[in-house]
């Protein structure tokens, strides 16, 4: 992917990661140290019990985690399948006799589209993400 559109996804991304983790990761990140702290002021229970109580208490923050990562994984598997098929409209052009400079050109407006789609659907992957998030029983 050109390097102007790979940057045009990254900037868009970083941003949606960015107001999650403002909006949403911070919060359970701020219960889960909380709850951690809770169960360490428990000086009658076995250090067992302590270390289940924390683990009880890292269980959404690691279930966030894993939502978000499966979510940005499926977006990066779309993206790149879009390119893979921009890379293969490009061979078959040239493998059609075509030169560079149009095949050069297929592809820089096939990726561009790619990407402009892409980034059409991170709204409702924020979406998504944030209505998962808050689904998450703390």
């Amino acid at each position: 992917m050109a390097e102007a559109h790979q940057a045009r996804v990254h900037v868009a991304v970083e941003e949606m990661v960015q107001s999650l983790e403002r909006d949403h990761i911070r919060v359970m990140q701020g219960r889960m140290f909380k709850c951690s702290a809770d169960c360490c002021d428990r000086s009658t229970d076995s250090m067992a019990v302590v270390h289940r109580c924390i683990e009880r208490c890292h269980t959404p923050m690691a279930q966030a985690q894993g939502q978000v990562t499966a979510e940005l994984e499926k977006f990066q598997d779309r993206l790149t399948r879009c390119t893979m098929h921009c890379n293969d409209k490009a061979k078959d052009l040239f493998d059609s006799g075509a030169k560079e400079p149009a095949v050069r050109s297929l592809m820089e407006g096939c990726v561009g589209s790619c990407v402009d789609d892409h980034i059409n659907l991170i709204p409702s992957m924020t979406r998504r993400i944030k209505d998962n998030l808050d689904s998450i029983q703390q």
